[in-house]
């Protein structure tokens, strides 16, 4: 059963059915980001193919939208704490290895899934906002 996709696995168990989707995406995410990434030098952590963003970057910014959007999902402001992770995702690191980052985006993960078992499934519908945008609203 490892070989296939997690959706394919069926249901996570603890999470309301409604919320499958996202443990799922999550999980995936988990297992795919350590996989593929195992091999990887301090150069190749960091190098800029032809401009586009390291895998050291996406690594970084995974883990920060994943708390930036559960924040929102729970209906509160980011923190400095948030923002200063946020402007720190674009910094190059050669001391950040791929197993920190990929061990802190495993532990984001966990997180996240812990507050996805607990969430009340009838709360979905309510309307959430990003960022600024709750405090420009009609």
């Amino acid at each position: 059963m490892d070989n296939l996709e997690v959706w394919m696995r069926g249901p996570i168990k603890g999470i309301p059915d409604l919320l499958q989707p996202v443990a799922h995406a999550l999980l995936q995410v988990e297992e795919d980001s350590a996989k593929y990434t195992t091999q990887l030098s301090s150069e190749q952590l960091w190098a800029r193919p032809c401009g586009n963003a390291s895998i050291g970057f996406h690594l970084l910014h995974i883990r920060g939208v994943i708390d930036r959007m559960f924040t929102y999902a729970a209906g509160k402001s980011l923190s400095a704490e948030q923002f200063d992770y946020l402007q720190k995702e674009g910094i190059v690191d050669m001391e950040l290895s791929v197993a920190t980052l990929v061990g802190n985006l495993q532990l984001q993960i966990g997180r996240a899934l812990a507050i996805l078992s607990v969430t009340d499934p009838s709360t979905l519908t309510e309307e959430r906002f990003l960022g600024e945008s709750r405090f420009q609203q009609p």
